[in-house]
Protein backbone atom coordinates (compact mmCIF):
# COMPACT_ATOMS: atom_id res chain seq x y z
CA UNK A 1 0.00 0.00 0.00
CA UNK A 2 2.98 2.48 0.58
CA UNK A 3 4.25 1.75 -2.97
CA UNK A 4 1.13 2.45 -4.19
CA UNK A 5 0.93 5.88 -2.48
CA UNK A 6 4.55 6.72 -3.03
CA UNK A 7 3.94 5.86 -6.73
CA UNK A 8 0.89 7.87 -7.01
CA UNK A 9 2.65 11.29 -5.30
CA UNK A 10 5.37 11.09 -7.44
CA UNK A 11 3.79 10.65 -10.55
CA UNK A 12 1.61 13.80 -9.30
CA UNK A 13 4.44 15.72 -8.85
CA UNK A 14 6.31 14.52 -12.30
CA UNK A 15 2.97 15.58 -13.94
CA UNK A 16 3.09 19.12 -12.52
CA UNK A 17 6.73 20.00 -13.16
CA UNK A 18 6.10 18.79 -16.58
CA UNK A 19 3.70 21.20 -17.20
CA UNK A 20 5.35 24.34 -16.50
CA UNK A 21 8.57 22.80 -18.27
CA UNK A 22 6.20 22.90 -21.43
CA UNK A 23 5.77 26.62 -20.88
CA UNK A 24 9.64 27.00 -22.02
CA UNK A 25 8.50 25.79 -25.30
CA UNK A 26 6.43 28.92 -25.92
CA UNK A 27 7.63 31.75 -28.76
CA UNK A 28 6.47 34.62 -29.91
CA UNK A 29 4.60 34.16 -33.09
CA UNK A 30 2.98 30.69 -32.77
CA UNK A 31 -0.83 30.20 -33.36
CA UNK A 32 -3.35 29.47 -30.38
CA UNK A 33 -3.45 26.00 -31.89
CA UNK A 34 0.43 25.60 -31.12
CA UNK A 35 0.17 27.06 -27.73
CA UNK A 36 -2.65 24.81 -26.84
CA UNK A 37 -0.63 21.49 -28.05
CA UNK A 38 2.15 22.78 -26.90
CA UNK A 39 1.23 23.26 -23.29
CA UNK A 40 -2.69 22.13 -23.01
CA UNK A 41 -5.60 23.86 -22.75
CA UNK A 42 -5.84 27.08 -20.36
CA UNK A 43 -7.96 27.67 -17.26
CA UNK A 44 -9.30 30.30 -18.74
CA UNK A 45 -9.53 33.28 -21.48
CA UNK A 46 -10.57 36.88 -22.43
CA UNK A 47 -10.98 37.86 -25.78
CA UNK A 48 -11.25 41.88 -27.09
CA UNK A 49 -11.12 42.38 -30.82
CA UNK A 50 -8.10 40.89 -32.36
CA UNK A 51 -6.39 40.21 -29.17
CA UNK A 52 -6.99 37.49 -26.61
CA UNK A 53 -5.28 36.16 -23.05
CA UNK A 54 -4.96 33.02 -22.14
CA UNK A 55 -4.91 31.86 -18.47
CA UNK A 56 -3.07 29.25 -17.01
CA UNK A 57 -3.30 29.54 -13.30
CA UNK A 58 -1.98 27.31 -10.02
CA UNK A 59 1.02 26.05 -11.98
CA UNK A 60 3.86 24.36 -9.69
CA UNK A 61 6.72 26.07 -10.36
CA UNK A 62 9.62 24.21 -8.26
CA UNK A 63 8.74 20.76 -6.73
CA UNK A 64 11.65 19.86 -6.08
CA UNK A 65 15.75 20.81 -4.64
CA UNK A 66 18.35 18.69 -3.40
CA UNK A 67 18.82 21.46 -1.12
CA UNK A 68 15.27 22.22 0.49
CA UNK A 69 13.40 19.12 -0.41
CA UNK A 70 9.91 19.49 -1.78
CA UNK A 71 8.38 22.68 -2.80
CA UNK A 72 5.22 24.13 -3.46
CA UNK A 73 5.85 27.54 -5.73
CA UNK A 74 3.11 27.91 -7.75
CA UNK A 75 2.37 30.81 -9.80
CA UNK A 76 0.06 32.05 -12.62
CA UNK A 77 1.51 32.06 -16.70
CA UNK A 78 -0.85 34.17 -19.37
CA UNK A 79 -0.32 34.31 -23.01
CA UNK A 80 -1.24 37.26 -24.83
CA UNK A 81 -2.32 36.56 -28.49
CA UNK A 82 -3.07 39.12 -31.41
CA UNK A 83 -5.16 38.15 -34.94
CA UNK A 84 -3.87 34.51 -33.41
CA UNK A 85 -0.63 34.98 -33.41
CA UNK A 86 1.45 35.26 -29.37
CA UNK A 87 2.72 38.42 -28.49
CA UNK A 88 3.59 38.32 -25.12
CA UNK A 89 3.81 35.31 -22.69
CA UNK A 90 5.31 34.60 -19.16
CA UNK A 91 4.35 33.82 -15.49
CA UNK A 92 2.24 36.79 -14.33
CA UNK A 93 -1.52 38.28 -14.61
CA UNK A 94 -3.20 39.97 -17.31
CA UNK A 95 -4.60 43.32 -16.77
CA UNK A 96 -7.41 44.73 -18.78
CA UNK A 97 -6.82 48.09 -19.71
CA UNK A 98 -8.55 50.45 -22.45
CA UNK A 99 -8.14 50.55 -25.71
CA UNK A 100 -6.36 52.70 -26.78
CA UNK A 101 -3.22 50.09 -27.62
CA UNK A 102 -3.27 46.62 -26.44
CA UNK A 103 -6.44 46.19 -24.06
CA UNK A 104 -4.15 43.57 -22.17
CA UNK A 105 -0.90 43.85 -20.52
CA UNK A 106 1.34 41.58 -18.78
CA UNK A 107 2.44 42.51 -14.91
CA UNK A 108 5.17 39.83 -14.69
CA UNK A 109 5.63 37.87 -11.41
CA UNK A 110 8.60 39.19 -9.33
CA UNK A 111 10.29 35.96 -7.63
Amino acid sequence: MKSITLALITSLLLTSCATVGKMNNLREGMTKSEVVSTVGSPNGFHRNGEYEALLYTNLLISGWSVFSGVSWNRTDYSVILKNDSVIEYGPGKILQRDQKNSPYTLIQKQY
